[in-house]
């Protein structure tokens, strides 16, 4: 199978998508706050991303956009005055959203606030308390047990106030206003496949599209989890009638094998597409049914929009031992998994761009294809070329019911076969396109 992506080129950018995720790894990101405008504005050198704000207490469904956190330090103090828990050093140590505080308490009251994670005992967990007001911190478990009784100075110099969820949005027009969303959520710190390799994808396939011809209009979100696209569908609803396709992504820069979950419709075009393509161009790969756990798809996928969104990952979160932790850090993602997850996703565009239905302008038996140049000159061959028999199927299923992936699927030929067909005899004027 095809893609627009040339071999040559993939190599290096999955190399050039490793160093953007370098670059944004060191950022303490949230679902509010700086970190995720310094993270957009970095993006915006790479694509015209435009930023949106909506202030904090605006009602989005069931929903109200919450106060801006921004922090700028944190520390534990042991007795002896030594810095054993640092923000400094790891922006995963602080619980994420934690309101400030400045006090000294005893080791026990200290501990209710402490997590660590006992079964990978070097490794320092990610936690959050979004929409509780707490405080706490994260630190490994081999330093959590090298902690000793005494007053300790606990110290995190946060912000929790109104202010803005920011997000970015860039949009790619086409020839139809019809449109395919890719939204990836922007909201975790230090972590890079979950989602710092999500947000180097879309970026790249972004910049990728921006240099084709296209069909359909897409749409690229960068938004906080949950509450970003929950924000987005409610301020968007006017536009939600456009998205004919759409996929989520995240975790692509892990080492393990392309893993799809397909939209709430379970039988939308972008499920057979996605289907198809993986079939064709991985190896291992594995489909799963729609459940409403999950990311960002399980709002585009609520009742009462339906919308055909997907989600395409390697191993999903919570399947891998480095998901939230910092030993999802540049070394876990990998620039061969980044660019054959980009080159996948950019397969699954040039399939979306050319699977049309056609009608047969001379349905009433097989049209004459050797007097226009389309057929071989000697008939009663033992075996028809894979072009021409291409031209019969799709001469045969273009009855306005079947798309070219239908005819692809049926005939056993490839999609770039298929396509090439369809486009001859449209030329030709023995198809016209729906």
């Amino acid at each position: 199978m095809t893609t627009s992506l040339k071999a040559d080129d993939t190599v290096q950018l999955g190399e050039e998508m490793h160093r953007l995720i370098s670059e944004l790894y060191p950022i303490c990101r949230s679902i509010t706050g700086d970190g995720v405008r310094k993270t957009l504005h970095i993006l915006q050198q790479l694509i015209p991303i435009e930023v949106h704000e909506v202030p904090s207490g605006t009602p989005v469904f069931d929903w109200t956009v919450p106060k801006e956190w921004n922090i700028r330090d944190a520390y534990v103090l042991a007795p002896t005055g030594e810095r054993v828990i640092d923000f400094k050093q790891s922006n995963l140590h602080v619980l994420n959203y934690s309101i400030p505080v400045h006090q000294r308490m005893s080791f026990s009251e200290l501990k209710e606030h402490l997590f660590s994670i006992p079964e990978y005992p070097d490794w320092i967990p990610y936690r959050t308390s979004y929409y509780k007001e707490s405080w706490g911190f994260c630190l490994a478990h081999n330093s959590l047990c090298k902690l000793v009784e005494g007053e300790y100075e606990v110290c995190i110099d946060s912000s929790l106030e109104n202010g803005y969820l920011t997000y970015g949005e860039y949009y790619l027009p086409g020839k139809t206003d019809e449109e395919v969303l890719f939204s990836c959520h922007i909201c975790h710190p230090s972590l890079c496949n979950d989602n710092l390799s999500g947000i180097a994808l879309a970026t790249f396939l972004a910049k990728h599209l921006s240099s084709q011809p296209r069909y359909y209009s897409y749409r690229f979100l960068f938004i906080p989890g949950t509450i970003g696209s929950i924000t987005w569908l409610c301020l968007n609803e006017d536009k939600i009638h456009r998205v004919k396709h759409g996929l989520v992504i995240s975790g692509v820069g892990d080492p393990g094998k392309m893993t799809y979950k397909k939209s709430r419709r379970s039988n939308a075009e972008i499920d057979k597409v996605v289907a198809y393509v993986l079939n064709n161009i991985s190896e291992n790969y594995q489909i799963e049914e729609f459940s409403p756990y999950g990311y960002d798809e399980r709002q585009y996928c609520s009742p009462g929009f339906n919308l055909p969104v997907g989600r395409l990952t390697r191993t999903p979160f919570g399947q891998y031992p480095e998901y939230h932790t910092s030993a999802d850090d540049l070394k876990f993602v990998n620039s061969n998994a980044l660019a054959q997850s980009l080159v996948v996703y950019a397969a699954v565009v040039d399939v979306l761009e050319h699977n049309f239905k056609y009608l047969s302008t001379s349905p009433k038996c097989e049209p004459q294809l050797g007097r226009r140049g389309l057929y071989g000159n000697l008939g009663g061959q033992k075996l028809t070329k894979a072009d021409e028999m291409a031209m019969l199927w799709v001469l045969n299923l273009s009855d306005g019911d079947y798309n070219l992936l239908d005819i692809t699927e049926r005939s056993g030929l490839e999609f770039a076969v298929i396509n090439k067909a369809a486009n001859t005899l449209f030329k030709s004027g023995l198809l016209k396109k729906l």
